[in-house]
């Protein structure tokens, strides 16, 4: 996750001062102040277990909003954003692929305001991956279609491993689009 720790004994968690502390269940003390998490964190995928901490830290940040930009094309872009702050992207081979991921983050981050929106580029992929994720996300969120006008750079031999698409993903992010409630399947009907 590129963070930088520290590395402690379980009998030195008492007197450390920092402010978040990873240990097994077995070494954490059975009273502590301080936040601890502990290891079946490591199960989830580091984007949700980086939004986790940042929930843990309660920094302070503006508002609980998490808001996924998808750049929709061959390869698909998605850039993540939690409380204000980019926590994350990367880049998606097929609609299946993005669509299993967005749920895992979805569900897997506590936010008042969960927001997909997706670049008007390819409507028929847009229209898929809403499709697909309304089916099988039990939960509502916000769908905004953007318009993807002067998103991606031109930019020669810039596309190794997605980056062009990841960074369209992030500039459609940050665009205001119509916005739609969508209620889950279970909820409709």
């Amino acid at each position: 996750m590129k963070l930088s720790f520290d590395s402690i004994l379980p009998e030195e968690i008492l007197n450390y001062s920092d402010h978040l502390i990873l240990t097994t269940r077995e070494e954490a003390p059975k009273t502590y102040e301080k936040l601890l998490l502990h290891e079946d964190i490591l199960e989830l995928h580091p984007i949700v277990i980086r939004g986790m901490m940042m929930q843990k830290l309660n920094l302070d940040f503006e508002e609980e909003i998490l808001i996924l930009g998808v750049d929709p094309g061959q390869r698909i872009g998605l850039s993540i954003f939690y409380y204000g702050v980019e926590i994350g992207s990367s880049f998606h081979s097929s609609i299946e692929e993005l669509v299993s991921y967005i749920i895992g983050v979805f569900g897997g981050l506590r936010a008042k305001r969960k927001i997909l929106k997706i670049g008007n580029g390819n409507m028929k992929i847009a229209q898929q991956i809403a499709t697909m994720l309304n089916l099988k996300f039990c939960s509502s969120f916000e769908l905004e279609f953007v318009d993807e006008h002067k998103t991606s750079l031109k930019i020669k031999n810039f596309n190794q491993r997605g980056k062009r698409d990841m960074l369209s993903a992030k500039y459609i992010s940050q665009r205001e689009g119509f916005r739609q409630s969508i209620l889950p399947l279970s909820i409709t009907g």
